[in-house]
């Protein structure tokens, strides 16, 4: 239930964009960004705002190209972006705020139960691969399919 004090909490008003951080999630999280490389020259980059493009595009849907110029440049959000998903520190950072909001709601850090649906049940008890998710595998089409529309197209000519 919404009380007043959660509604003060998650009034984002002020803020240039709904997706900004405010000062207190970002406390929270720039720990987990890893410093600097040692070397070369200072990082220039303002943080910050580089995970505010970021929260920009995955809340928004907006393709890069589309980030407001008020925040960082495209090309540093998108290479921040990957270089936190391939080092792990976007892991890092769900992880830990994660962990924070269970011990927030008076829950143990690690849940202790899991839903299994039967079709996993099934296929666990026959010995069967792990499933691939579907969703995240793009579609591709038969070879015979493929040869059929080209022998089609190249008849009709």
């Amino acid at each position: 239930m919404w009380k007043p004090e959660h509604r003060v909490a998650a009034d984002r008003s002020g803020l240039r964009y709904p997706s900004d951080l405010t000062d207190a999630e970002w406390r929270r999280i720039e720990p987990e960004i890893p410093p600097a490389k040692r070397g070369g020259r200072p990082r220039e980059v303002d943080l910050r705002e580089v995970f505010n493009a970021i929260c920009y595009v995955l809340s928004t849907g907006c393709q890069w190209k589309a980030l407001p110029k008020d925040l960082a440049a495209k090309s540093t959000a998108h290479h921040y972006f990957m270089l936190w998903d391939w080092d792990g520190t976007l892991e890092r950072i769900h992880h830990a705020l994660y962990v924070e909001a269970r011990e927030q709601a008076g829950r143990d850090a690690s849940p202790t139960t899991a839903i299994i649906d039967s079709q996993s049940a099934k296929a666990a008890q026959k010995g069967a691969r792990r499933s691939i998710r579907r969703a995240s595998t793009r579609a591709r089409r038969s070879r015979a399919a493929s040869a059929t529309s080209s022998s089609t197209r190249s008849a009709s000519c």
